[in-house]
């Protein structure tokens, strides 16, 4: 982990917050819990148990392994509908292949996010390759969910693929740390990801005992999830780990530290920062749909039942 990386990051662009810059208190530490999704592939659920008004605009998000998978082993999804949102797949290690019913999609892995905005409804699918399911191997990725704003939750689907080679890296003031920018920007530096909801999404590599303090719109939240390893966040050096999310309070600046010493099977933390500008609006959500109203979560289930939302192609012996 990862497979998008430079030898030396001192050769990158640097970042960092400016002296007068306001830190961010840490308001939660929360841990998430395990469980499955799809077929049957491992999770942990980034989000559970957060109150939505920290999490605005983000709605949910699963680290899909880190997993070893033996032959015969890899899982996906099988067909089903989104309305109303965007959802981000970022594959670390391995792969993922993903087909929705408007045109949409194509193959992902090391490095490569899918950027999907189901906008008024589509259907789609996410499965391993079939070299994959052959001869089994590691998986590890994210799927993050950004929520829509009413006026463009029924705008016409679309697909992004991001290439790991378009991410935008950077690199802390001492290069103690590697930067991913996925999507939106980074004292002035910008992700190719397009987005209709503000928001920045990062893949932080902070090396052993280092501490990387980040410029942060003062507009956005600011959450830090961990992939992999330990460390602290925050000015109050909170501790964190794999699988903990941290919210952070307001302020232009946030801070992650990494501990001297980590697992032997992480020689880094892997940190996912997210910001983003709420939308402030009420939210009715049941499964693969995210409205404003109960009203519109019930016509996004009868428009499904009708096949409004797109049909299966034939490719698939549907």
């Amino acid at each position: 982990m990862p497979a998008v990386t430079v030898e030396n990051p001192l050769t990158l662009p640097r970042v960092a917050a400016p002296a007068d810059a306001v830190a961010r208190p840490v308001l939660t530490v929360t841990t998430a819990p395990s469980g499955f999704e799809g077929e049957g592939f491992p999770v942990r659920r980034a989000f559970a148990g957060i109150n939505y008004r920290h999490l605005d605009p983000f709605i949910m998000m699963d680290q899909m392994g880190e997993v070893e998978y033996a032959a015969g082993e890899p899982k996906g999804t099988p067909w089903h509908p989104h309305r109303g949102f965007e959802t981000v797949t970022y594959i670390i290690d391995g792969s993922f292949i993903h087909q929705d019913s408007h045109g949409g999609g194509g193959a992902i892995e090391n490095g490569d996010t899918q950027w999907m905005t189901a906008g008024s409804g589509l259907l789609h699918i996410e499965t391993p390759p079939e070299a994959l399911v052959m001869s089994g191997g590691l998986f590890h990725g994210l799927q993050l969910w950004v929520n829509l704003p009413k006026a463009d939750k029924m705008m016409a689907p679309r697909y992004q693929d991001i290439r790991g080679g378009q991410v935008q890296l950077l690199a802390s003031s001492d290069g103690g740390a590697l930067l991913r920018v996925i999507a939106g920007g980074l004292d002035g530096h910008e992700g190719p990801g397009i987005t209709h909801t503000p928001i920045t999404m990062i893949h932080a590599t902070v090396r052993p005992g280092a501490e990387v303090t980040l410029p942060w719109r003062e507009d956005f939240n600011g959450l830090a999830y961990v992939l992999a390893g330990r460390g602290s966040v925050g000015e109050q050096r909170r501790p964190v780990r794999t699988g903990q999310t941290a919210v952070f309070g307001a302020g232009s600046s946030l801070t992650v530290r990494a501990d001297e010493t980590q697992d032997g099977n992480t020689p880094d933390l892997e940190v996912v920062l997210l910001g983003g500008r709420p939308i402030r609006e009420p939210m009715a959500h049941y499964g693969p749909f995210v409205m404003n109203t109960q009203e519109e979560l019930q016509q996004a289930f009868e428009d499904f039942r009708a096949g409004r939302l797109g049909s299966v192609p034939s490719v698939h012996g549907m």
